[in-house]
């Protein structure tokens, strides 16, 4: 904050922020005719499209006082983009100008009484966001003055032609050191303790407790040649202080962390054992063998000969965007960054031109680490080539010249070339270390503290980045020789060299929402450049923003774009090394893909959209930078985040973290019995054996690329350690946690079967309930409990490897959805109707898994048709006689009359689901609450704070008195999104902080209004969906009979397969819809109509009551309905909703207020409420507001929606 005062008098308190797209309005209300003729005719959304940095300064209203704009090259046309160093070195030479260290200023407006002021605090907040930047130049008119404003901050330094006509354009200058200096670094001095130590108590008093009073001047008074302490002064007085030793404990190092990047920080000697002994594989070809890893800062494992994906618990755990970074290259040795000349050649970075973007290529590069075995320790016999920063503290004021102490230090240690910081994880990233390489520990590594390396060559300020050519292929060559892509970075640099391809940007606009990044019209076809390779030696990673943004300016790019296609596996493992991962992920924002339309196309004919829009769409994630970002800071939450379960919930939570494009979480860990899911295993045809809820499916999974920013750990949690805050295992591995979310589900569980004797004939009623009862036994080998796609793929491999489907009796046992999904799965697969035997056990309820009569009668005449035993109400009694179970051989029933045996080959259970009793235990014996299910408040909590749990495993404290309402009730997706909302907090300083209401408050559990949904397809071959309102269950007749039930519109015969029923509720909204059809039907489209007015719905209830609509699947495939469907219809209604609500007439309420006075009575109408607001809409300025938005939204969106027509087309 900074008070500006006006020659009046007057005075202003005022902040800089960045640049957004609604102070466009503000910023042309203050230029000026002479703004204009200083800058040219601007289009302000244009030029704030392609500006690297944009600042507005808004007083405590947020009333914009000034704004300036900022641009890698200049303006006025007075040299190319790519091309006006020399130009400007020309004008003078002790003027070092480089596209590092240099900015245009190509606007600038102010409100006139507060000009200077402004001025001067836009330009040292400029220099204060940039440390690089040392020069501002502004080019003008040479006939132009800078006015009384620009004059204080700019001087001329010379005059330049223009390239197209004949005028000359004066350059004036502005430096950093007359407004936000480099800091002045010597030696720290006793006498320097008065000014450091308010510093160092505003921060921390831990080290006077500790120390005591003069713990500071002690530290500076013992310094030799190994420790040494700095200050940086400022007009004679310490700001900051930085304590150096040269004393480094590398054997801990050695052993806690893979400094293999960094020669393990030590002078290379011949006895040094980097690495074992190995071969590098040729890449670039299809059958290239990736390499993924257990131990994976380490060890690799062979992917030509994938594993069946058993359910071997093995341990993965990885920093993925971390590894990749600073593992990328293992080239920095310490010998060559001493001699000037090696390290000029080391800062030189050539770049391809931004190859064009093919969507069919799955080449994109993948930064793999050789191969290296077991548990290999890298062996390093050098001198420490290293020294250590013991104690830093810098005033706030001067926090972003951190780095100015940088080239003093290492002056002291003239044989070190890097220097380590270790720091608490916890502790909150400060400027000094976002210019260090964070180092990858080691799996077993327990120290609680995270290293941070530094080499000395980072400090290089003259890299030079220019356009790749032919004769840089050696130097590639060599320094891409270490990745396991190599080939194919070399091949697409000839590809490179040889031609170039047009962007398939048409794709990407309708199918990723990059609009939240940039305006799309403001940017030209050949603007867009696609990513292939990055590859950056680690010790420059610090420089990553800036080669991204030369790799646009030379390119003439505007926007990069960087797929990560997903690499197919079928062994336990999931490694992000086996994805296409760039050095640069950290710089890039991950674009969350679009849900797209399914188009009847056929029906729509020429009306339909271009095949670009309308295709399958390709499966990758897309990562994304653009000039406004290249100087968008990124906030790094560093801590450690363990999700355990790979439910719905956990990953809706993990995907809501990892798209916060502003956050980058670097310590998400999910602990999954199979790792990650997605990884496709079993056919599209075969995905039938599990109902769906449609939360997510394999090319969700692809689209969001999770591998690429979550450590996986493939195991079973077993313990949790509450008071060392980690998490056990596989009862071994431990993996350490800050906030422990568990989102494990529940699962189907091994009956236990009641042993009753049915030679007794013996019923039910003579049975004592054993039903919450654990099996201990044996699983047996031919016994399947299908919870997941590796559940099930093992399933269909035993019935090929068993001829299943020629001989043996199938037993499916459960009441749930997932016994006919798994039955008509095994009709599917040609297993006989008469082999198959459905066992239902007695209903704990009397509401059933469908609850709709007319598509469960469909469905067991389906069943009867193919063959199919339907046993109801039996108790499992036995297997094999009570003899050993393994395999079943054959299963007895009782039932309340008569008691039968079946032969069995193969047994199913669906059972009630429960929390896996692995899982109970590891809660039990971590003393967390527990009953029935694990208890929570409504924030997500456990009775630790550091633990959070949601989803099917939790229910609600008793003092919520909602025992019918648990995350069951709700969608998996919301609740998911809602606790990663609840984590976010406590990290993201943009948002408000939320206050806890106080305790005798806290009583009402939250409601979440997303549908409910499952879906799958049943006997006989019925596609079905089924999308109701979160509610406690209530059987369909008795909700139908309630007289407030609302309409019930249904068209077609479940029989026939044709069956659609929609619910429309008294208030006329969508609230329930259900589907059975022989034919596959668009679900994602049909999802969208849940919670829709039945007006938005082309008056759905007028036209059935009229008889219009026979057939509610062709209504909805009719091209009206198609902007029903679009993603970003939600986004009209919001909008129309706020003109209703906010937009009013002179002498007159919004409509929206009208009507709440109708409702309240405070206005007596002479005509039925709803005609006056229709009058009222149709003569007031609502109607033009309504009509304009409604075409603007279709002009806009035309290339899903070309269906519709608007003024203009016609």
């Amino acid at each position: 904050m900074l008070v500006l005062t006006s020659p009046r008098g007057k005075s202003e308190v005022v902040h800089c922020r960045r640049t957004e797209s609604h102070d466009v309005y503000c910023i042309k209300s203050l230029m000026r005719k002479f703004t204009q003729k200083l800058f040219g005719r601007l289009n302000v959304i244009y030029l704030l499209e392609k500006a690297n940095l944009a600042v507005t300064l808004c007083n405590d209203k947020e009333e914009i006082m000034a704004q300036a704009t900022f641009v890698d090259y200049p303006n006025w046309n007075v040299a190319k983009q790519d091309d006006w160093v020399s130009l400007f070195r020309e004008l003078d030479s002790k003027i070092p100008c480089t596209p590092l260290n240099t900015l245009f200023m190509h606007l600038f407006v102010a409100v006139d009484e507060y000009s200077i002021g402004c001025c001067k605090e836009i330009i040292r907040t400029v220099f204060k966001a940039v440390p690089e930047l040392h020069f501002i130049f502004l080019i003008v008119p040479a006939y132009m003055s800078l006015g009384s404003t620009l004059i204080t901050v700019f001087t001329q330094v010379g005059s330049i032609p223009n390239l197209t006509f004949e005028e000359d354009f004066a350059v004036y200058i502005c430096h950093r050191h007359n407004h936000y200096p480099q800091l002045h670094i010597r030696r720290a001095r006793v006498e320097d303790h008065d000014d450091l130590m308010p510093i160092f108590m505003h921060h921390d008093t831990i080290l006077r407790e500790t120390y005591g009073e003069y713990f500071l001047a002690e530290l500076i008074e013992a310094q030799d040649e190994e420790n040494h302490a700095v200050v940086c002064e400022v007009e004679g007085i310490a700001v900051g202080f930085m304590s150096v030793c040269s004393r480094v404990n590398m054997e801990l190092l050695h052993k806690c962390f893979d400094l293999g990047p960094f020669h393990g920080l030590c002078s290379p000697h011949p006895e040094d054992v980097p690495e074992p002994s190995r071969e590098l594989s040729d890449q670039g070809s299809e059958d290239t063998a990736l390499r993924t890893g257990s131990q994976v800062s380490q060890t690799l494992e062979e992917l030509q000969e994938p594993d069946s994906p058993e359910a071997k618990e093995s341990i993965q755990a990885k920093p993925v965007e971390e590894a990749v970074t600073e593992e990328l290259l293992s080239v920095v040795q310490s010998g060559y960054a001493s001699e000037v000349e090696n390290m000029e050649k080391l800062s030189e970075v050539s770049i391809a031109e931004v190859i064009d973007y093919d969507v069919n290529t799955e080449g994109s590069v993948s930064t793999l680490l050789p191969e290296k075995k077991g548990n290999f320790r890298p062996s390093y016999r050098g001198t420490p080539a290293a020294f250590c920063i013991q104690l830093f503290c810098i005033e706030e004021k001067y926090e972003a010249r951190s780095l100015d102490f940088m080239n003093f230090v290492f002056s002291l240690f003239p044989d070190k070339n890097f220097c380590i910081i270790s720091l608490p994880h916890l502790t909150p990233e400060f400027v000094l270390i976002q210019n260090f390489v964070k180092a990858i520990p080691f799996n077993n590594c327990t120290l609680e503290q995270d290293l941070y390396v530094f080499h000395r060559a980072g400090l290089l300020k003259s890299i030079n980045i220019r356009l790749a050519t032919n004769l840089d292929t050696p130097g590639v060559e060599n320094l891409v020789s270490t990745l396991m892509l190599n080939k194919s970075i070399l091949n697409d640099l000839n590809q490179y060299n040889a031609a170039h391809r047009d962007p398939d940007i048409e794709y990407i606009r309708s199918h990723y929402n990059i609009e939240d990044f940039i305006y799309f019209s403001h940017h030209q076809r050949e603007e867009h450049g696609h990513l292939y390779h990055f590859a950056l030696n680690p010790i420059f990673r610090h420089y990553t923003k800036f080669f991204l943004k030369e790799i646009l300016r030379l390119g003439f790019k505007s926007c990069l774009y960087y797929p990560v296609y997903p690499h197919l596996r079928e062994g336990k493992f999931q490694n992000p090394y086996a994805h296409s991962l760039t050095s640069a992920l950290h710089y890039l924002v991950p674009v969350r893909p679009r849900r797209q339309i399914v188009y009847p196309l056929e029906k729509l004919g020429i009306n339909a959209p271009s095949k670009e829009v309308s295709k399958d769409p390709l499966s990758f994630a897309l990562n994304h930078t653009n000039r406004k970002l290249t100087l968008e800071p990124k906030i790094t939450v560093s801590a450690k985040i363990v999700v355990v379960g790979a439910s719905n919930v956990g990953i809706s939570f993990l995907e809501t973290l990892v798209f916060c494009p502003h956050l980058k979480f670097s310590n998400l860990t999910l602990i999954s019995t199979h790792g990650l899911p997605g990884k496709n295993l079993l056919g599209t045809e075969q995905r039938r054996f599990l109902a769906s809820d449609h939360c997510f499916n394999d090319k969700d999974y692809a689209l969001m690329s999770l591998c690429s920013w979550v450590n996986v750990v493939v195991g079973r949690m077993t313990g949790i350690d509450r008071a060392a805050k980690h998490v056990v295992v596989s009862e071994e591995e431990i993996v350490p946690y800050d906030h422990l979310i568990l989102c494990t589900g529940q699962q189907y569980q091994v009956p236990c079967p009641t042993g009753a004797d049915i030679t007794k004939h013996l019923t039910n009623r003579e049975i004592p309930d054993n039903s919450k009862q654990q099996y201990t036994g044996k699983v047996p080998c031919n016994h399947f409990t299908l919870n997941d796609e590796e559940d099930c793929f093992k399933a269909l491999t035993w019935i090929k490897n068993n001829s299943i489907t020629t001989e043996g009796n199938v037993i499916v046992y459960g009441n749930t959805i997932d016994v006919y999904t798994t039955v008509e799965m095994l009709l599917h697969i040609g297993v006989r109707g008469s082999s198959i035997h459905l066992v239902h056990p007695p209903p704990t309820s009397n509401i059933t898994c469908i609850n709709n009569y007319s598509v469960e009668n469909a469905v067991e005449n389906a069943l009867r048709e193919a063959g199919v035993t339907i046993y109801r109400d039996a108790l499992l009694a036995q297997w094999n006689n009570g003899e050993s179970p393994d395999p079943i051989q054959s299963a007895s029933f009782t039932t309340p009359t008569k008691p039968f045996r079946l032969q069995c080959s193969m047994f199913f259970s669906f059972c009630e689901k429960n929390v896996d009793y692995e899982t109970f235990k590891a809660f039990n014996d971590a003393c967390l609450v527990y009953d029935g299910r694990l208890v929570i408040d409504t924030n997500f909590h456990t009775n630790d704070i550091a633990i959070r749990a949601a989803g099917s495993l939790t229910k609600f404290s008793n003092r919520y008195y909602s025992k019918d309402w648990t995350h069951s009730s709700f969608s998996s997706k919301e609740i998911g999104f809602q606790l990663a909302a609840a984590m976010l907090n406590l990290f993201d300083p943009t948002l408000e902080p939320v206050t806890e209401p106080p305790a005798d408050l806290d009583r009402l559990i939250p409601m979440y209004k997303g549908a409910k949904i499952q879906g799958g397809i049943l006997p006989g071959h019925y596609h079905y969906l089924h999308i109701a309102k979160p509610a406690i269950p209530t059987p369909l007749e008795v909700q139908m009979a309630q007289p407030d039930s609302g309409i019930e519109i249904v068209t077609g015969n479940a029989q026939d397969g044709n069956y659609f029923r929609i619910h429309v509720n008294k208030y006329k909204m969508v609230e329930t819809i259900t589907c059975l059809s022989k034919e596959p039907f668009p679900a994602s489209n049909y999802i969208c109509l849940f919670g829709q007015h039945e007006q938005v719905l082309n008056n759905l209830c007028e036209r059935y009551d009229t008889s219009l609509i026979s057939d509610l699947y062709s209504y909805f495939s009719e091209s009206w309905c198609m902007a029903l469907f679009h993603d970003r219809f939600i986004d009209l209604r919001k909008e129309l909703r706020q003109i209703l609500a906010s937009k009013e007439e002179e002498d007159l309420p919004t409509i929206e207020k009208l009507a709440h006075q109708i409702e309240d009575e405070e206005i007596s109408l002479n005509e039925k409420p709803r005609k006056y607001l229709q009058r009222v809409f149709q003569e007031t300025i609502y109607k033009t507001l309504v009509e304009k938005s409604i075409l603007d939204y279709l002009h806009y969106n035309h290339y899903h929606l070309p269906m519709y027509a608007w003024p203009g087309i016609i």
